[in-house]
């Protein structure tokens, strides 16, 4: 798409109208055969990340023990069901997320939130590396009040972190979780299907601070 995509988000009045219903896509995890919309295990908990193309992201979730499935979709935007066209356009509101449903037996959020931080860099605002618009900005989706203060006590760990080591303020998102619209099927596992496809996600270099209360 050749134009110049607004940084800013999109209001009420200027999103996309969107559609009633949902976009197709598959039934289940091309890596692990799992349903990608369940039903999960009993005991599997969910969380939702946001750090830039959603291809290497997953990518980075899937590999992790305990983790069950996962999924990309579009998050914290105001059109409903949108399509990655329309998600690319900047009005939407959305930003590229991953659906992650994990043991907790396993792996803590914390774990899951040490994969975050350490997987990109949170300071960009919106864009990721070469990766730039709304799209592409950095966010944690909360399912309750557990997962809201792990993710702003490593929120402020990291950018303690991150400032010592001459980065910029952390730009990243804490929301409510909210509907979680499933990408279409060509974008579920993209880099399991096209191993040499592109994405620009990468990490800091910068470890989890001593006193965070990470744990795998």
């Amino acid at each position: 798409m050749f134009f110049k995509k607004s940084l800013e988000l999109p209001t009420p009045a200027t999103a996309l109208k969107g559609r009633d219903i949902p976009l197709r896509t598959a039934e289940r995890h091309f890596v692990n055969g799992r349903p990608l919309k369940g039903p999960y295990p009993q005991g599997t908990q969910l969380a939702q990340f946001a750090m830039g193309c959603f291809w290497g992201v997953e990518r980075k979730f899937w590999q992790v023990p305990g983790v069950w499935v996962t999924a990309v979709g579009y998050v914290a935007g105001l059109t409903p069901n949108p399509t990655y066209e329309e998600v690319c356009t900047g009005r939407t509101g959305h930003t590229e997320a991953v659906l992650v449903a994990f043991d907790p037996k396993e792996v803590s959020y914390d774990g899951l939130l040490k994969v975050f931080w350490e997987g990109h860099d949170p300071t960009q605002g919106m864009r990721q590396g070469n990766d730039i618009g709304t799209q592409y900005r950095s966010g944690i989706y909360v399912v309750d009040a557990a997962q809201r203060a792990s993710a702003e006590a490593t929120r402020d760990a990291y950018a303690r972190a991150l400032s010592a080591a001459g980065y910029g303020p952390v730009t990243t998102e804490i929301q409510d979780a909210g509907p979680f619209f499933f990408a279409e099927d060509y974008h579920q596992q993209y880099l399991a299907k096209n191993p040499d496809g592109y994405c620009g996600v990468g990490g800091t270099g910068v470890s989890c601070p001593i006193g965070v209360g990470v744990r795998a």
